[in-house]
């Protein structure tokens, strides 16, 4: 297995990790799945690539964490995109006022793994 499949397939390990019901694991509790906290600004991370990226397609998300400063938080993802002619991932940062919710900048950076 090249790096690429072992990243690949490490990337959907966690993502389904990530996805799969605390119940599903035995936890006593409320039936219905929860939502994660980072689910909304996972949404908006993916619509906002595919907007950058509209000729390659998402085919793997992980959310990369959460730093909050003040009155600014910053959620982090990696998406990875297959494109015509290459695979590549990008990092989106998306930083929004703590309070207000209100998104104040996002950031994009691709990477090669």
């Amino acid at each position: 297995m090249d790096k690429k499949q072992s990243f690949l397939s490490f990337l959907m390990v966690m993502v389904l990790a990530f996805m799969l019901p605390m119940n599903a694991l035995g936890a006593p509790g409320n039936d219905a799945p929860q939502e994660p906290a980072y689910a909304k600004w996972g949404r908006i991370a993916v619509q906002e690539v595919k907007a950058k990226y509209p000729e390659d397609k998402v085919v793997d998300y992980l959310h990369v964490g959460r730093k909050t400063d003040d009155q600014e938080t910053i959620e982090t993802f990696k998406l990875w995109l297959e494109g015509k002619t290459k695979e590549f991932g990008v990092v989106i940062d998306i930083h929004f006022d703590t309070d207000t919710e209100k998104i104040t900048n996002i950031q994009f950076k691709e990477t090669s793994r």
